[in-house]
């Protein structure tokens, strides 16, 4: 046989062995992830209710920081001895610091007690600026992995003037909430609860302290509006 003719009949055969040696390649028994989010809550139960008037000031929620092991999409869980795991095949739909600062604008919006409340993206300026820190955002094994988790959301936040980065108030918003079964589900519904309970405190806790901040404070904040 002439090698031209060869060729040719080769060359289909090895495209043939490629194609299904790379379909080979994108099978996989690996089970497929599952995506969570949490809502947040309605106005009803994060302070709404409260009858102060609401604010003159706009508020922004700057990027959440995370602490060491949070600054990630994957749910993550802690085991005895201080060890930290994550669920397999489970992931926020985003990482936990973006999950948080959505949650907590939505949720400040919610409130009413400010006259517009901006994320850390927006284009529009505003008068105070919520620092948020992510101690805590984990399902806590730490009694035994035989036990349903209790879930932990903890977050440091301080307020400050956004021209001039003066500091309002610095406060911890926290929440918890055991896991009714030790299944994911029922985990992800219980750092739910946690999550509504740690916004609905960050809420009140930052109203109340720009309805009333100490004589220094509001000294500093006349002064800063005076030199606008």
């Amino acid at each position: 046989m002439k090698p031209s003719k060869l060729l040719r009949l080769l060359v289909p055969l090895v495209l043939s062995l490629s194609v299904a040696g790379c379909s080979g390649l994108l099978r996989s028994n690996a089970q497929p992830v599952q995506v969570y989010t949490l809502r947040a809550d309605d106005a009803s139960s994060n302070g709404a209710a409260d009858p102060a008037p609401a604010q003159t000031l706009s508020l922004r929620v700057a990027h959440p920081l995370a602490g060491p092991g949070l600054n990630t999409s994957q749910i993550v869980l802690l085991q005895p001895d201080h060890r930290m795991n994550v669920y397999a095949a489970s992931a926020w739909a985003a990482d936990a610091p973006a999950l948080v600062e959505s949650l907590a604008t939505q949720t400040l919006r919610a409130s009413g007690k400010w006259r517009s409340v901006e994320d850390a993206e927006s284009p529009f300026p505003s008068d105070d600026l919520l620092q948020i820190s992510i101690r805590r955002f984990d399902a806590d094994y730490s009694a035994g992995s035989d036990t349903p988790p209790t879930v932990h959301v903890t977050l440091d936040c301080t307020l400050g003037a956004e021209d001039g980065r003066t500091i309002l108030a610095s406060f911890v918003a926290d929440g918890s909430a055991v896991a009714a079964a030790n299944k994911l589900s029922e985990v992800v519904a219980a750092f739910q609860q946690a999550t509504d309970q740690a916004l609905g405190s960050m809420s009140q806790q930052a109203s109340a302290s720009v309805r009333r901040p100490s004589a220094g404070t509001a000294g500093a904040r006349s002064r800063q509006r005076g030199r606008k």
